[in-house]
């Protein structure tokens, strides 16, 4: 097979006129291959030749001007080049082998046989070259282009030694997967499923690039499930896999909470790329395992699982290093507020209850609305369409109330100002208490904000802190 008229960018045939230069054969590798083969989009680059990379990459820049940079990691014997928004990498060919305790290989030179079969699966070890008398031409010595046509992943080597080796393999098998929606080769299968302890040796920031890489892909569901029935799940997320599996007491069972949260996070996927809220929709229902009760009169129930799990969102968080800061504040509000829309929709939907939820979800409310349609997986297509249709009069409840708010900014009906000359009080703590609790009161719906509704709630609010009115105010809007 020839690739030529793929390779349209200059690129190649300036890599491949600077390795003619130096009588090298030189190709380019891997994902890209495979990538240029399915006709997805790739900016990284890898090239390999025999002999020395950073000799090539030192005579590409050369032709390429005295503005093209060259970085050089000689402790790898690799180099790169950027340019025009792809990045290349220029390795020499070679070998490894590995020992037992660390996924670090030791290199040495070889041939591109030798680099082509120390990869890791048959559709990223086919290689095509950018020589001017072979451009073009694809080597494919383990069926990767069958791989492909099949859409199978599938190890070039013995899989039990090639994930020992490097267990973190297992986890780029089940990515790939998932990114491509391939299927895994039984034997590599069984293989991972053999090797799954292996992957302990693996740092934490390795498992969360490839686990964030399964959150991006188009139906995330595909690499979870393959994480939970090859056991991986239960070594990097022990909270999911506690999700897994239906709990019958006297006949009566309750839902796969697992597979209910893969079915809730794959319509999230399809209505929206924000990474962040893929993962509220992942862990929404985290703390069931936690609060799993079996009544007598009720059956199972989950009281309080939400407010579990948004306990559990920092932990999760912070053990796989997914950060601490704005995104994870946002995931713990959804899990905390998953389940008030669908409450809100099993009572009559009323302005005020809309606007509480407005207040508390805030500039959330999408995403949160999003995640609570994608939440209704019920089996029963009646109670399903209730519930939707139930959540079409909240949204539009709430674009009301939005279009009113907007028309007039929100303020106190009584300020600070007013308040001292009521209460005959000099600018304090007191004062800023009174006005602090009239607002939270207003968002928080507990009052109208009206000017009567806020002034008797100030002057209670006032008495209760025994501070007295000296001016008695006047209650007519102004």
């Amino acid at each position: 097979m020839n690739l030529a008229d793929r390779l349209t960018d200059r690129i190649f045939a300036t890599v491949g006129a600077a390795a003619d230069e130096l009588s090298r054969p030189c190709y380019a590798v891997g994902g890209f291959v495979r990538d240029l083969i399915i006709g997805r989009e790739s900016k990284d680059i890898d090239f390999v030749t025999v002999g020395s990379g950073i000799e090539l990459a030192e005579a590409v820049a050369s032709r390429l001007g005295p503005r093209c940079h060259v970085n050089i990691f000689r402790t790898y014997g690799t180099a790169q080049i950027k340019r025009g928004g792809m990045e290349l990498e220029f390795v020499g060919a070679r070998r490894e082998s590995y020992r037992r305790e660390s996924r670090n290989p030791i290199v040495e030179s070889g041939t591109l046989e030798e680099d082509i079969a120390r990869r890791d699966f048959t559709i990223n070890a086919m290689a095509v070259s950018v020589n001017s008398g072979s451009f073009g031409e694809l080597v494919d010595l383990h069926g990767g282009l069958e791989d492909i046509r099949t859409r199978t992943i599938r190890t070039p080597l013995d899989p039990d030694i090639t994930f020992s080796d490097d267990p973190l393999r297992m986890m780029r098998a089940v990515r790939f997967a998932s990114q491509l929606q391939f299927s895994i080769d039984p034997a590599t299968f069984d293989a991972i499923c053999r090797n799954a302890q292996r992957i302990e040796i693996i740092t934490v920031e390795r498992i969360k690039d490839e686990l964030c890489k399964i959150m991006r892909s188009p139906r995330p569901s595909i690499g979870l499930d393959l994480l939970h029935r090859t056991g991986l799940l239960a070594l990097i997320f022990p909270e999911l896999e506690a999700m897994a599996g239906v709990s019958v007491v006297h006949g009566r069972a309750h839902k796969d909470n697992f597979y209910h949260t893969l079915q809730v996070l794959d319509t999230v996927a399809a209505g929206s790329d924000n990474e962040w809220l893929r993962w509220a929709a992942l862990l929404h229902d985290i703390g069931k395992p936690a609060t799993k009760r079996y009544d007598e009169r009720t059956g199972w129930t989950f009281h309080n699982h939400n407010f579990i799990g948004a306990k559990m969102v920092p932990r999760i968080f912070s053990r796989m290093r997914l950060g601490m800061g704005a995104e994870m504040r946002y995931v713990q509000k959804l899990v905390e507020l998953h389940m008030r829309p669908i409450a809100l929709v099993e009572d009559e939907v009323t302005d005020s209850a809309v606007r509480r939820l407005i207040n508390y979800a805030e500039q959330d409310l999408d995403d949160l609305m999003l995640l609570a349609r994608a939440d209704i997986t019920s089996k029963n297509e009646e109670k399903k369409q209730r519930f939707l249709e139930n959540f079409d009069i909240v949204e539009r409840k709430y674009e009301h109330i939005r279009s009113l708010d907007a028309e007039r900014a929100r303020r106190n009906p009584v300020d600070g100002n007013e308040i001292m000359h009521i209460f005959g009080l000099a600018p304090s703590p007191a004062v800023g208490m009174l006005v602090s609790t009239l607002k939270q009161a207003i968002k928080d719906c507990e009052i109208e904000d009206t000017r009567e509704s806020a002034l008797r709630f100030l002057i209670a609010l006032a008495e209760s802190h025994d501070i007295a009115v000296v001016n008695q105010p006047d209650f007519e809007e102004k």
